[in-house]
């Protein structure tokens, strides 16, 4: 099935569960309700939540505004509702001000005009005090204490005085509900629909997608057809892709539904907002979602589910068997990543599968990804682990595409992107370190796509020069302190990227100085295991060192920096691993 299709089916669920609104509404977030009199008349304003934050309520599906005016059915801002709004001039030359001042009448005619049209016949009390209310109003009559200044530009709708402590609004009344769903079915019958194959009125323009990381806050387009430059045959906008209303509105509800804040549905991959949901509900879901978004965020966001918490960790030692046996049979599991593209959305994946594979796969990952000593957590999430290759290990500067194509790659089981061993190494130069984190990246990727074997742990017998030579590198480095305790400036500092790329031209000075380092850690009592162990080392080495390393040679060069580092006279150290912002370095005691 497509990505529209599968949405447009998890609407179903969601909407059954209460988390997504009926047919023809959007969840919307509402700061005021006005209550009325039969007579039409205002009886009390109140505030929804604080008045700040508002309430978010089940309405009457949002009408999709660019710069055109166009009224909600039961509730809108107040400038469309009562005709204010706060105006203010910005300065005296202020073009837009003119233009704002008399938008304003015409915005509050256009929900005073559908709001007739609409409601013309009715004879539930509720609608018909509406109609009063609005046939009265005046925008000059909006003044304290009854209607608080900062109501301005806030949601409202409205209630009659006698509903509004059951928190009953005019559009949850059955016979509002029967117009609106009246006008929703306008248009009858139509071409069959390419999502759904039901035949019913096309969709002209889709529903704004909210939610997504770094796009526009009103929203952003999924599906649109807004240039020439995208229609065929003389057709306008929706009818180049002939979805119908219904398959439109349950796509985009269940979508930003799953988007929402605060959805545990929903994770940030780099630049990538991704959402994912099972196509099963109940436990079966909950318990393969919430082990999925363990999987992304790290152990420690769930660690108040046991259930999932000792599902995880038995993934990471590879045991997926052991979870396959405590899902459901036949459970697919959905994930699509989204990024902005000015008003447009980009997918930046899809992946729908079984969930016992994507788990095995997973498995397999945290395999490559085993490394001692361990970050902590022993397999962190994704967003910890995409901060160590970003510059400052800030998120917007994870590189672009570098998230998608290596979570498609753990979850598939295919290699995983070449560019992701590039931009490790090259932050471990630059940061003149390794750390877990990346160490961890490193090996992953020297173990699949390179098929070496990279060690888990120290393996002093390893074959491969570059491990041999990034060995040597640490113990010089630690021959450094033990000779001159702290300094302002290690080895590390001023010569790891020469030595991890151009080793002959770095290492000749660099031994050539242990001497003086010896014997001054031997004055201080603690030289006696330098010299047997770089010989140990040295013994391992050609004659001739290499005068430059290919790029998967620098990539082991650092996981044999990493795993000598983390070894001093034989006892293993301390790894600090600092999930938080992402930055590694090793303890110096």
């Amino acid at each position: 099935m497509s990505i529209l299709a599968e949405l447009a089916a998890a609407y179903d669920r969601l909407a059954s569960e209460g988390r997504a609104p009926p047919h023809g509404y959007s969840k919307e977030t509402i700061h005021y309700a006005i209550g009325l009199n039969i007579d039409g008349s205002v009886a009390t304003v109140s505030a929804l939540g604080d008045g700040k934050t508002g309430r978010e309520l089940f309405v009457p599906q949002a009408v999709k505004r660019s710069s055109g005016i166009a009224a909600n059915f039961l509730w809108d801002k107040t400038s469309y509702v009562l005709g204010v709004t706060t105006l203010q001039k910005a300065s005296e030359n202020d073009a837009d001000y003119a233009k704002r001042t008399r938008r304003l009448p015409e915005t509050h005619a256009a929900f005073v005009q559908r709001q007739l049209e609409a409601l013309s016949g009715t004879e539930d009390e509720g609608l018909l005090a509406l109609l009063r209310f609005i046939e009265n109003w005046c925008p000059e009559d909006f003044s304290s204490p009854v209607w608080p200044d900062e109501m301005r530009d806030r949601n409202v709708v409205f209630t009659l005085e006698s509903d509004r402590r059951a928190n009953r609004y005019l559009h949850d009344r059955p016979a509002a509900q029967a117009v609106w769903r009246s006008l929703s079915a306008a248009g009858g019958e139509g071409p069959s629909c390419l999502v759904t194959g039901a035949h019913g009125p096309v969709a002209r323009l889709h529903p704004s997608i909210s939610g997504v990381w770094g796009a526009q806050s009103s929203g952003a387009s999924l599906v649109s057809f807004n240039l020439a430059a995208f229609e065929s045959y003389g057709a306008k906008q929706g009818d180049n892709a002939q979805v119908s209303e219904a398959a439109t509105f349950a796509y985009a509800t269940a979508l930003n539904t799953l988007l929402a804040k605060g959805s545990n549905n929903r994770v940030q991959i780099g630049d990538a907002s991704t959402v994912f949901w099972a196509d099963v509900s109940g436990a079966p879901a909950t318990l393969v979602e919430g082990l999925f978004e363990a999987m992304m965020q790290g152990p420690d966001q769930k660690a108040q589910d046991r259930r999932i918490g000792d599902l995880l960790e038995l993934l990471r030692l590879g045991r997926a068997d052991a979870v396959r046996a405590e899902l459901s049979d036949g459970v697919r599991l959905h994930v699509l990543g989204l990024a902005p593209n000015a008003a447009r959305l980009s997918v930046r994946f899809w992946l729908s599968d079984d969930f016992g594979r994507i788990a095995e796969n997973y498995a397999r990952y945290a395999q490559d990804m085993a490394i001692d000593p361990p970050p902590n957590p022993p397999l962190p999430g994704f967003w910890s682990l995409l901060r160590v290759l970003a510059a400052q290990g800030k998120p917007e500067n994870v590189p672009p595409n570098l998230a998608g194509e290596w979570l498609r790659a753990v979850l598939t089981g295919g290699r995983y992107p070449q560019t992701l061993l590039v931009t490790a190494v090259m932050r471990a130069r630059v940061e003149k370190d390794v750390g877990a984190r990346r160490a961890s990246i490193i090996k992953a990727v020297l173990r699949r796509n390179h098929q070496w074997e990279a060690p888990v742990s120290l393996d002093p017998d390893n074959p491969s020069q570059a491990y041999q030579l990034g060995r040597l590198f640490a113990v010089l480095e630690q021959a450094q302190r033990a000779a001159l305790g702290r300094v302002n400036a290690t080895i590390a500092d001023r010569y790891y990227a020469a030595a991890s790329s151009t080793p002959a031209r770095v290492f000749g000075p660099l031994l050539r100085g242990l001497r003086n380092h010896v014997s001054d850690a031997e004055k201080r009592g603690q030289g006696g295991w330098i010299a047997p162990k770089v010989g140990q080392i040295m013994l391992k080495l050609a004659p001739d060192l290499p005068t430059s390393l290919t790029l998967e040679d620098q990539a082991r060069f650092a996981i044999g920096y990493y795993h000598e580092k983390a070894t001093r006279h034989g006892k293993p150290a301390e790894v600090v691993d600092d999930a938080q912002d992402g930055q590694e370095e090793n303890s110096d005691d």
